[in-house]
């Protein structure tokens, strides 16, 4: 078998709700073959891994997957379930799997859940080893493999303060995204995005992170401000250190002057060889070290957060207690044991390393790992009380008495820091400062709440929740409002529009569209930005405040949704394209791919929806859609639509169109919106189609509170400049040009309708088609545009998607031929040569229509031709149930 790649879909998808990894792969020899067909290999499988015999598959019983074995499945299936049960064991267990055919014989996605995306990724690639070896009756070394998978995650999990704090973002329902494989987060959507690194927000000042660093400039500052710390000052030499050790009198601290999390820290000096030795290991972490007085008392840390302090430990240094029987090493062991101690920060302790620290500690005591400690003895082994070192915490912050509280708070607000863990010594934490010994020794920048979170003894507090207060005061949950838009046709347009009428009402628009990224008017980004990583775009923009999203299906199966949940989704139509795309092979699997817009709207949200089109109807009935929980409303250019003849019957929200203006409706309450005729998209009232997604725009709008005063304005006011691409209209030759970029038989059609509505003589179409849809798809648009236009002149795309050169032409020619024998058709490949000849040809009067591949290039040829952008009214048949001056009556637009 052969892997051929691994690809991760961050959100929503096809799949699943939640992010998969997709692993394609290639069965080669085992493509026909099922597990009854190789001797012996389910009982080897079934011996290696017995959890598989717990997997229900579906059969929906335990024991469903071993039946299916047994009777024989493919492997490809085996494979997922492989997968699944090493992830169970490995400590990430998921329970999600899918394997579906990949689109050519032998090859197929196997689809996961993850937990752990570097985790799942090597267990699905283990998956396939272990089925290899397994078939040709060799070992596979499981221990091994669980051993590395574990590794891999604990490299690649997210830190505890990390995780506490999106726990608490999850609770609060804030988005949020990892960014690398370290701990940066990106929390909320737009103007509302924060990032935070384990406790470091992007709402923590740089310079206030150096003050903190620098434990003498700290100190300086906290001395100025009156209050207490420990005599000392950096020592740039030995020789230095030791004319400070002559300036304090008793006990000595020795540490680097910029270090964290106790490394190099050495504490209760006298001796000038106890100095010497602290300076040199001091060194090893920093050129600068800090020499202080020992300060006696307790060790507690209190965390400030935004201002306030939300908790307070002590911390106690690493200890073993004796019991008279077992040796200090075997007490260390017994400790290490302990389930709640890991490596590094993996767990809520530490677990005890033994060092020169602990061995110079022992050695002052007379004491060795082979001594007995007495029952109930503590034995030290870190003179630091850092968890990271083996520490404990106890909460205390109930016991702050109130002018600690006061003075590490207003130490906090002189560094300048939004999340601060003040050091503390003082002898009672419930008494005043001013009736003890003690001070401050440190603040911390990016101080770790783990002992907060995990306490040895006393309560949990949750610090993480006060983070995340302090990021989004007053209940917010970081997000902006998000508009999705999908459909086959008119999608860009209501997009356009959509983001048009926001952005009037003052807002900062963040907008996605086939043509490119767009922030507060600005393109940002050119091409076809439709799938998710162009959403992210807009989502990560701190100047935006509402997003609307063209969502197109090809991004969705590729890489799902750029966001979780949106506020509005709109489906605008539904027509046969994209047939022979990426396994898509009916009109059904189109609905099912795009309707992930419409399941992932949020409960309370706006769905909008074509009433015209049954089969975007028929979501309403689908359990994903969970359409019980959102707001329904639907738009027609049918007045008399039975679909919301029922909806609003029932109290319903819908639009519609009845003699040429449209209207809105909330159950018997209809009231006028604006005349189509007044609206220039819809060029005179002609393009129907346009209605409809004025409609969808207007509805969309309303969703999000927008005025109709200034959704009128907006109507009024988009002109086809705003609309580029999109049936925009030209003076050039003898006659009129429109370009778009209609690509499917829907848009032919529905462009060929309004066409015969206008006061032209003749009408010639410029067509292609795609060579990546199917023959049929291909055929249908011939046939379409044989009764569309009068004339059709057929190019070809410069992107051949596949195809040989002028094979899909031909199957267009014959198509139209073959509907309408008597048109007059020929192919002119190249586009720049076609759009020359059709203006060239031109009649007095005619209308060319040219379906364009690239704006870009035919926008430059236009110009040269002397087109001139027409907002000619007298095209446009004021009445449209005149017939056009060719005699031909015009066609009621149908989906």
């Amino acid at each position: 078998m052969k892997i051929l790649d691994i690809r991760t879909i961050t959100g929503p998808n096809v799949y699943h709700h939640r992010p998969v990894l997709i692993m394609s792969l290639e069965l080669e020899s085992l493509a026909e073959i099922a597990s009854t067909d190789v001797s012996g290999f389910s009982g080897r499988l079934i011996s290696l891994l017995p959890g598989l015999k717990n997997h229900h598959c579906s059969l929906r019983h335990s024991g469903g997957f071993v039946e299916r074995l047994r009777n024989g499945t493919y492997f490809a299936h085996i494979i997922e379930h492989i997968a699944i049960e090493l992830s169970e064991m490995s400590g990430i267990g998921v329970s999600y799997g899918k394997s579906v055919y990949g689109g050519a014989v032998g090859k197929y996605l196997i689809i996961t859940r993850y937990r752990c995306e570097e985790g799942m990724k090597f267990l699905l690639q283990s998956a396939v080893k272990l089925a290899e070896k397994l078939v040709f009756g060799e070992s596979f070394d499981l221990d091994t493999c669980i051993k590395n998978t574990k590794n891999i995650i604990s490299i690649n999990e997210l830190g505890p303060s990390t995780r506490a704090i999106l726990d608490a973002a999850k609770k609060r329902n804030i988005p949020w995204r990892r960014l690398n494989d370290k701990s940066l987060i990106q929390l909320g959507y737009g103007i509302n995005r924060q990032f935070i690194q384990a406790t470091t927000t992007s709402m923590t000042s740089d310079i206030s992170v150096d003050i903190a660093k620098d434990k003498n400039l700290t100190k300086k500052l906290l001395e100025e401000a009156s209050i207490r710390v420990p005599r000392g000052r950096p020592a740039y030499s030995l020789e230095e250190a030791m004319e400070i050790r002559e300036e304090i009198p008793g006990f000595l601290v020795v540490k680097p002057i910029d270090a964290n999390h106790g490394r190099g820290v050495t504490v209760n000096l006298s001796s000038p060889e106890e100095i010497q030795s602290a300076f040199h290991l001091a060194r090893i972490h920093s050129d600068i070290v800090m020499i202080e007085e020992c300060l006696k008392g307790k060790d507690y840390r209190i965390l400030v957060v935004g201002g306030k302090m939300v908790a307070a430990s002590e911390r106690v240094p690493a200890h073993v207690i004796g019991d008279g029987e077992l040796c200090l090493s075997e007490l260390i062991e017994n400790e290490n044991r302990n389930p709640l101690r890991g490596i590094g920060h993996e767990k809520p302790l530490t677990k005890i390393v033994l060092n020169i620290e602990t061995e110079t500690l022992l050695s002052k005591s007379g004491i060795t790992l082979n001594s007995i400690p007495k029952k109930n003895e503590y034995v030290f082994l870190k003179e630091t009380a850092n968890l990271s070192t083996g520490g404990i915490a106890i909460d205390r912050t109930s016991e702050v008495h109130p002018d600690i509280q006061s003075m590490c708070e207003r130490a906090v607000r002189i560094v300048g820091l939004d999340i601060c863990g003040v050091d503390l010594i003082a002898e009672d934490i419930r008494l005043p400062m001013s009736s003890q010994s003690g001070g401050i020794i440190e603040v911390n920048a990016g101080p770790g709440i783990r002992m907060h979170h995990h306490p040895s003894f006393g309560v949990v507090r949750e610090v993480g929740s006060a983070i995340i207060n302090n990021l989004y005061p007053n209940n917010s949950n970081g997000r902006i409002p998000i508009i999705a838009i999908t459909g086959t046709n008119g999608k860009t347009t209501v997009t356009r529009l959509l983001s048009h009428i926001i952005a009037a009402s003052g807002k900062c628009v963040g907008t996605t569209t086939t043509d490119g990224i767009y922030i507060n008017n600005i393109q940002v980004a050119h091409g076809d930005t439709t799938g998710p990583i162009s959403a992210r775009t807009v989502l990560t923009d701190p100047c935006v405040e509402v997003a609307v999203l063209e969502t197109a299906r090809g991004g969705i199966i590729k890489r799902g949704l750029g966001y979780d949940w949106s506020d509005v989704g709109i489906f605008t139509n539904l027509a046969e394209d994209h047939i022979g795309q990426d396994g898509i092979e009916c009109l059904e699997d189109i609905l099912k791919i795009k309707s992930l817009v419409i399941e992932r709207v949020k409960a309370g949200g706006a769905v909008i929806l074509n009433a015209d089109s049954k089969e975007i109807v028929g979501l309403t009935l689908d359990p994903r859609s969970e359409m019980h929980t959102k707001k329904l409303t639907y738009f027609t250019l049918d007045a008399n639509n039975i679909v919301i003849k029922k909806h609003l019957a029932n109290g319903g929200h819908a639009y519609f169109v009845r003699d040429g203006e449209i209207f809105e409706a909330q159950g018997k309450i209809e009231s006028s919106v604006i005349h189509i005729n007044e609206i220039p998209l819809t060029l005179g009232g002609t393009a129907y189609f346009h209605a409809a997604n004025v409609m969808a725009a207007i509805a969309g709008a309303h969703a999000i509170n927008i005025s109709d005063d200034i959704i009128l304005k907006s109507l009024t006011s988009f002109s086809q400049k705003l609309n580029l691409g999109r049936t925009n209209l030209y003076k050039i030759g003898r006659g009129y040009l429109l370009l778009d970029y209609g690509h499917n038989p829907d848009a032919f059609q529905s462009i060929g309708e309004m066409g015969k509505r206008w006061n032209v003589d003749k009408i010639t179409g410029v067509i292609a088609a795609p060579g990546d849809r199917a023959d049929e798809i291909i055929q249908l648009l011939g046939e379409t545009s044989a009764m569309a236009f009068d004339k059709v002149i057929i190019r070809e795309d410069v992107d051949l998607r596949g195809r040989d050169k002028g094979i899909v032409a031909e199957i267009l020619r014959q198509s139209i031929l073959a509907r309408k024998p008597q048109i007059s058709c020929e192919v002119v490949l190249s586009s720049e040569e076609a759009l020359r000849k059709s203006i060239d040809e031109m009649q007095t009067d005619e209308l060319v229509i040219f379906f364009y591949e690239e704006i870009d290039v035919i926008e430059k040829i236009i110009m040269e031709l002397g087109a001139i952008p027409s907002e000619d009214t007298s095209l446009f048949v004021k009445n449209l149930d005149e017939r056009s001056k060719r005699g031909n009556a015009w066609l009621q637009y149908s989906y």
